[in-house]
């Protein structure tokens, strides 16, 4: 791999969280009366919290937006808390070791506090020469805004980012954005317009892949 950025959505990609942050939104919702459904759950995978709260809610005011978003995420950290090694993608860590030579950025679009209470919490965060979030961007995935900050912050080209991801709406943005996507298969069971789709980080067809890519330009 000649000196290709590696670009890691967060959840579902570093930590396999979904499955937390699914019941921790069916307890939240609930306080309001609300009983949340499949469909809820789908439209929730890679979206930032104010699209899930709006869709969810309805058209609150923003300042309310904002804390039911907040709310509900101080509860999913409270649940997670003292698990996170439980939860990451197998493989990892030896894949951050291996690679840790390589700019590496996570870009994810999830909150602040959970992106900084993942890092810190596992003991990640020195690998990362930057850490994006929701917060950051004016328009969220698919929207490819978050990826080309990442690639900015790293001092990369986009062509020469490999990207993580395991939504629709993060490989849409990721492709969007100009970059090589990686599907990682712990959301969905195939994520298209991806160059491999692979199970977690100790897949053997990952390592062949990454060894024969270049730097474009």
């Amino acid at each position: 791999m000649n000196r290709l950025a590696l670009i890691f959505d967060m959840d579902g990609v570093i930590i396999n969280s979904n499955p937390v942050h699914r019941e921790a939104w069916e307890i939240y919702n609930r306080r309001f009366g609300l009983e949340t459904t499949e469909a809820m759950h789908e439209l929730m995978y890679g979206k930032r919290n104010d699209e899930i709260v709006r869709a969810f809610f309805g058209d609150l005011p923003a300042g309310e937006v904002v804390r039911r978003g907040a709310e509900k995420e101080v509860l999913y950290r409270e649940m997670i808390a003292g698990r996170i090694e439980l939860f990451l993608v197998p493989g990892l860590r030896n894949f951050l070791e291996t690679y840790r030579e390589a700019p590496m950025a996570i870009a994810s679009n999830a909150e602040a506090a959970n992106v900084a209470f993942v890092l810190q919490s596992s003991g990640l965060e020195r690998y990362f020469r930057a850490a994006l979030d929701g917060s950051q961007v004016t328009h969220p995935k698919p929207h490819p805004e978050i990826y080309l900050l990442a690639a900015e912050r790293l001092g990369m080209k986009p062509e020469n980012c490999v990207v993580f991801e395991d939504s629709f709406s993060g490989v849409e943005a990721a492709r969007a954005a100009g970059m090589r996507v990686i599907g990682i298969r712990t959301t969905h069971g195939y994520l298209p317009g991806t160059e491999l789709n692979i199970d977690n980080f100790r897949s053997g067809e990952l390592n062949t892949w990454l060894a024969g890519q270049t730097h474009a330009v």
